[in-house]
């Protein structure tokens, strides 16, 4: 992951794989999609794409010189695989019970709100957001930075773009009523590729960690 591609694909993947799993945002996109059509999961991933883009500038700009330090590096780098091994192995164990059915996660009622405002008020209200963004999203922004601005861009394009590719193709479905053809088992076959990929990139972050100078 020294190039750009190569920090783009794997911000693409790690977020599509976090993306796919149920949880609040995911529950406003489907059930407004039939009402307001196609164009829920885009508006939607935009409001969510316009948040973690001002949390990535807040991060770098605010913190830059204290969170560029080798020491600082090497435990977010740690701390982000031991949380990506947690996630692959979590999804391995609970894909075969998982849905497309689009159960409420979290209690969060926004159905009603607007779709941009949703992708932000669901950001904000999920806590494994935040996790997420304080150890892998951390984590993989400091590696990405050891090729410039250019690999943080990298970073957040395919990290968005995952999101809208995913809630694009969520929308899409539920607005045309084509959901049956992304059945549940084709999905869990998704989620547990994903999970496997994921246990891949803990591997990378640990050893990234253990051995950066």
């Amino acid at each position: 992951m020294d190039t750009l591609i190569g920090i783009f694909l794997g911000s693409f993947v790690i977020a599509l794989s976090g993306a796919m799993m149920p949880g609040p945002m995911f529950v406003v996109v489907l059930g407004q999609s039939p009402r307001r059509g196609f164009w829920t999961g885009p508006v939607a991933v935009l409001g969510h794409g316009l948040l973690e883009t001002l949390l990535v500038g807040a991060v770098i700009f605010g913190l830059a010189e204290t969170i560029s330090s080798p020491a600082v590096i090497k435990v977010v780098a740690l701390a982000g695989g031991i949380v990506l091994l947690y996630m692959g192995v979590d999804m391995l164990r609970s894909a075969g019970g998982l849905s497309l059915s689009g159960e409420p996660a979290g209690g969060l009622k926004v159905t009603g709100v607007h779709p941009f405002w949703a992708g932000i008020l669901t950001s904000l209200a999920n806590p494994y957001w935040t996790i997420w963004w304080a150890t892998i999203g951390l984590g993989y922004m400091l590696i990405a930075l050891q090729t410039g601005a250019a690999g943080l861009a990298a970073f957040l394009v395919g990290h968005i773009l995952a999101d809208l590719v995913w809630y694009t193709i969520v929308s899409s479905l539920a607005a045309g009523g084509g959901k049956r053809w992304l059945t549940d088992s084709f999905y869990r076959g998704l989620i547990r590729v994903c999970a496997v990929v994921l246990l891949g990139f803990a591997v990378y972050f640990g050893y990234y960690g253990v051995n950066i100078a």
